[in-house]
């Protein structure tokens, strides 16, 4: 049987903790998690030099959290130190989980992240969900994550809660997705069509790519511009670390931007937004091309090849890419922009016109433009650890219990 299961926080929302005893206490336990993941194996006397508290006030915190199934101890450190060796902790392997899931326009994603950020399990089902009512669409999801909870069980772990990213506007209470209309959804609260057990965050898949980004990624930045792509092309900007989320929760479409005001009309109701130049049936419209399953990878099949067709479809594309970020990047000042999610598998053919664009049209230097490691993985990746993250960054949800 599952353990009771944790309220995991919206992503990227830090939850300010009271200045009381009580709260000192949680503010500690979580500065001893995160130290042990982001350092660890530690002993204690490393933990408490680390964070700057005394050995016996970290011991109460440790013995607290290895009684809660947080933290474990390795043995003895290694040799080679002077004075007795210390048992090295590290953060356990087993315990809670981060839920991920996503719904793309023509897939469904699930895993299961532990508290040290390994996958653990992991389901995939190709399917396409445009203009599918939500229930059939998430009924198939929850078919598959029950099989990841399932095999995460297996493994000694359990769901401390579900993050679902999907490609839409969801409004500020983190379930209802108020419109997304590659999907053709409006005004879904995802909550009774998910698993009832499972605390529920949901937010935009360019979100949760962000913050993978973030949490993940190599040297990132705490101000940057994150802009991911399939059908539909989104963008997240964080400000100092946390995602900026605008007064009713949807900054960041990017996609509908306008490049050209009088261009084709778009699913959103609008004229020439940049989604129907960068987006993948777009690149694949105006390069004469079928689309088939996978997209990106016959994009960038016939770039290498030297499809002349191809490559001036993906060079427009990076122009008007260049041009809507240039808005963007005008406005906010961001230390960098970071292609992720499909658009980082057409990199090489893209990136050229769109730091040309980008160059010739800001007011100060040119803005950095970098390619995500995570590519396509990283909105369910940020889905999964902002389940993790709220766990670290509160373990006393969880010791409480014990």
């Amino acid at each position: 049987m599952s353990a009771p299961l944790h309220k995991a926080r919206p992503a990227g929302q830090g939850r300010a903790l009271p200045d009381t005893q009580q709260g000192m206490r949680r503010r500690n336990l979580s500065r001893v998690m995160h130290t042990v993941r982001d350092e660890g194996p530690l002993s204690r006397a490393a933990v408490a030099s680390r964070i700057g508290l005394t050995r016996a006030a970290v011991s109460t915190l440790v013995d607290e959290l290895i009684r809660t199934g947080l933290l474990e101890e390795l043995g003895p450190e290694r040799p080679g130190r002077v004075g007795r060796p210390g048992s090295a902790l590290a953060v356990s392997g087993r315990g809670p989980a981060g839920i991920g899931a996503e719904v793309g326009v023509d897939h469904l994603a699930v895993c299961a992240v532990d508290l040290r950020g390994e996958v653990r399990a992991r389901a995939v089902r190709h399917v396409a969900n445009r203009d599918r009512s939500p229930e059939p669409v998430l009924g198939e999801l929850t078919e598959l994550i029950h099989r990841v909870v399932a095999e995460a069980e297996g493994e000694g772990l359990w769901p401390a809660g579900l993050a679902v990213a999907v490609p839409g506007l969801v409004a500020r209470d983190a379930r209802t997705v108020v419109r997304a209309p590659n999907l053709g959804w409006l005004d879904t609260d995802l909550a009774p069509l998910l698993p009832a057990k499972l605390p529920l965050t949901v937010a935009n898949e360019a979100n949760f790519g962000a913050l993978a980004e973030l949490w993940l990624g190599e040297d990132t930045p705490r101000d940057f511009l994150h802009v991911s792509a399939e059908i539909g092309i989104g963008a997240a900007v964080m400000v100092d670390g946390r995602v900026l989320h605008g007064n009713r929760g949807f900054a960041g479409e990017l996609g509908h931007v306008p490049v050209w005001p009088d261009g084709p009309s778009c699913a959103c109701g609008g004229r020439g937004c940049l989604e129907q130049y960068a987006g993948e049936e777009a690149v694949l419209r105006a390069a004469g091309l079928e689309p088939g399953e996978d997209r990106v990878g016959l994009l960038a099949g016939r770039a290498e090849q030297g499809d002349a067709a191809v490559r001036r479809a993906l060079h427009d594309a990076g122009t008007a890419l260049g041009i809507a970020l240039t808005g963007a990047v005008n406005l906010l000042d961001p230390e960098n922009v970071v292609l992720g999610g499909a658009l980082s598998g057409l990199a090489p053919w893209l990136l050229p016109s769109l730091r040309s664009e980008l160059a010739r049209r800001t007011a100060g230097p040119p803005c950095p433009v970098s390619v995500s490691a995570l590519g396509p993985e990283g909105p369910l990746l940020g889905a999964a650890h902002s389940v993790v993250r709220g766990v670290l960054d509160d373990p006393a949800a969880v010791a409480e219990r014990g």
